[in-house]
């Protein structure tokens, strides 16, 4: 056999693997709600566990109304000057819908939690373009709504990323549509305007991945392209290496994760995960046949010569979500195989997430769904563990027929640590802190049916996601004690992260993990 025929053998047996689905995927799906009313373009789960669901206004009618006959009269709606139906709802996991009320159009908008816990929405299309949008979280009986706010935006910002800062009270706004600049919510004093920023120009450029980094930096990624920028100062400390292959911001759509932040080593390395989108000029062509990119990137965006690791995922992948899961993995989920971002610019959809180690840096494909999540899906991370997966719309408006109609079904999936047969070691936290300081050592009790394996206690923010990208997540591996008997349950002591700048004031999910196997996570206030 000639080695060019050996060459092309490997090739297609390689090809084979990788899109080999294994007989017995782990994992598995639950329908929660048939109709959720609207499809969620963005989503956040709240402290109460509840999810705020958001999609835009000029749209029509939703499947949901408001309450009471309440009517929605905006007079600059391109659609419905008239709207008695919600396009904003609270999801309960239980399984109930309640209606909100949004005023300015929020298509392709942004956001982030303060450190309060209230919900902090920038921007979108049209009227809603320049307007801030505020929801304060109530417990599932409550009747907390959205609040629109008098101030606006310095300038108009549709498809941007929002940052929450150390002091957990201002955000800094980044990029959207010719919109090459940042700006900060709340000002950082009277009458300041917004400051431009090169690596936001160009093309596929938009929904920036922004992370706060470890002293305090931001790391700004768009397209191909990278940069830290000290916000404090405007400056931009340097930029990194250009990622290899196809751009990886919207419209092409790939999306990033910030890998678990641990305490080994201060939580002084942060390191940044890049995978897949459109191929490279699929979305200026409207080439919706294109095949997505399997490719993925790491960097240490705090090494002092920082490179691009490449590898490939075992499914190619545009508009996916990359969700960090209480066990330190990341979770690509959602999604095509084909095309870019767009409304009908994508198809073949990628039904089965798959589950990244980071520190084996390997790939495990989990079961599929029947639900196809395209353009507007979101994912979240819920306190049980599972992940909240709604959305998908492909269309301009809602359209229930045809290819990749309108999607308003919620589902849960669930990881394969969730499985029935690891309750014998699945801990459940029985007593915790109800806020804590930085730098304090505190103590976290759990039951458990049978201790083995290590324990962690891993904290996670609550995001802002759209577009394929998780606005404002990140995970700490905090330092724990070893686990010692107490009663009938154990008790692990734990130390808080050192600084704002590794976590800043929120609230946030607090996970044991023993042995790989997550407990139900309890919220927990980082106060500075």
């Amino acid at each position: 056999m000639g080695s060019w025929t050996a060459t092309l053998v490997v090739f297609v047996l390689l090809q084979c693997l990788i899109s080999f689905e294994p007989v017995a995927a782990q994992g598995s799906w639950a329908l929660l709600n048939k109709n959720a009313g609207i499809s969620s373009m963005h989503t956040m789960v709240t402290h109460y566990g509840t999810a705020i669901m958001l999609d835009r206004t000029n749209i029509g009618p939703s499947a949901i109304k408001l309450p009471g006959g309440r009517c929605r009269k905006q007079p600059a709606e391109r659609i419905s000057k008239t709207d008695c139906y919600a396009h904003s709802v609270m999801f309960n996991p239980s399984n109930t819908v309640r209606p909100l009320y949004i005023y300015t159009d929020t298509w392709c908008s942004s956001g982030q939690f303060f450190a309060s816990g209230m919900m902090v929405q920038t921007g979108g299309d049209f009227e809603g373009n320049r307007k801030i949008r505020t929801l304060m979280p109530c417990p599932p009986s409550g009747n907390c709504d959205w609040t629109e706010l008098g101030e606006n935006l310095a300038t108009g910002r549709w498809y941007a990323s929002n940052q929450l800062l150390p002091t957990g009270l201002r955000q800094i706004i980044v990029g959207g549509r010719n919109t090459p600049s940042y700006e900060f919510y709340p000002k950082r004093k009277v009458g300041e305007k917004f400051f431009n920023l090169g690596v936001l120009g160009g093309y596929d450029n938009l929904y920036p991945f922004v992370y706060l980094l470890p002293n305090g930096d931001l790391f700004i990624f768009a397209n191909r392209d990278s940069v830290q920028l000290n916000w404090n100062n405007g400056r931009v400390v340097r930029a990194y290496p250009q990622i290899p292959g196809n751009p990886r911001n919207y419209p092409s759509a790939g999306s990033a994760a910030l890998l678990p932040l641990v305490w080994q080593n201060n939580f002084g390395q942060a390191e940044i995960m890049v995978c897949g989108g459109a191929a490279t000029g699929a979305s200026r062509t409207g080439n919706a046949n294109a095949p997505a990119s399997a490719s993925c990137g790491r960097i240490v965006a705090t090494a002092g010569a920082p490179k691009w690791a490449m590898q490939n995922m075992p499914i190619r992948r545009t508009m996916g979500d990359m969700i960090n899961l209480p066990t330190g993995d990341v979770l690509i989920i959602n999604g095509a195989l084909n095309g870019y971002q767009g409304w009908g610019k994508a198809n073949n959809p990628a039904l089965n997430p798959v589950n990244y180690n980071v520190a084996r840096k390997t790939f495990q494909v989990y079961a599929k769904t029947n639900i196809p999540r395209m353009y507007h899906s979101t994912a979240n991370l819920l306190p049980d563990g599972r992940i909240l997966v709604a959305g998908s719309n492909t269309h301009q408006f809602y359209t229930y027929r045809g290819a990749y109609p309108t999607e308003l079904r919620v589902e849960a999936f669930s990881p394969p640590y969730l499985a029935g047969g690891n309750g014998a070691v699945k801990p459940a936290i029985k007593a915790y802190p109800k806020a804590l300081k930085y730098k304090q050592n505190f103590v976290i009790t759990f039951g458990i049916g049978r201790r083995v394996g290590g324990v962690e206690v891993n904290m996670l923010s609550a995001p802002f996601v759209t577009h394929s990208f998780a606005q404002g997540q990140r995970l700490m591996k905090l330092k724990t004690a070893a686990p010692v008997k107490a009663g009938a349950n154990w008790s692990v002591g734990v130390t808080a992260v050192p600084g704002n700048t590794i976590a800043p004031p929120a609230w946030y999910m607090f996970f044991v993990v023993q042995n790989g196997v997550p407990s139900k996570a309890v919220w927990i206030k980082q106060n500075n």
